[in-house]
């Protein structure tokens, strides 16, 4: 289990990526992004096998709220994250969804010209 003064450490390190994550999402560097979501989810993976309530009752008032204020400021910045990357996950499902309709519609003609190829040789 993670002293309370380890997980601080953690949560600083995920708070400094999650500013980076901030700064390559306005700058839409996406893979820059996805890395940094790599390394913030294996930190994330850390606190999660590694604390427990234990740490928290042993703390003190300042290590409880300086832990507290972290996880706020990196909500805060996994907002800041989604405002600039939403928009762009919906351009990519719309084109996705076009793409979709595109190959339907390409199958379609297909079977209808397979169709009428077979029907043709049959006569009809």
């Amino acid at each position: 289990m993670l002293s309370m003064a380890a997980q601080l450490e953690l949560y600083e390190e995920i708070r400094s990526l999650s500013t980076d994550m901030v700064g390559a999402a306005r700058s839409s560097d996406w893979e820059r992004l996805i890395e940094l979501e790599g390394r913030v989810c294996a930190l994330r993976e850390e606190l999660a096998v590694n604390s427990g309530q234990e740490a928290d009752a042993a703390a003190g008032t300042h290590e409880l709220d300086r832990k507290y204020r972290l996880i706020q400021l990196i909500l805060d910045d996994d907002a800041e994250v989604r405002r600039h990357t939403e928009p762009w996950m919906e351009q990519v499902r719309q084109f996705l969804g076009s793409q979709g309709r595109r190959r339907q519609v390409q199958q379609a003609y297909a079977a209808t010209d397979a169709y009428q190829g077979a029907a043709g040789g049959l006569g009809i």
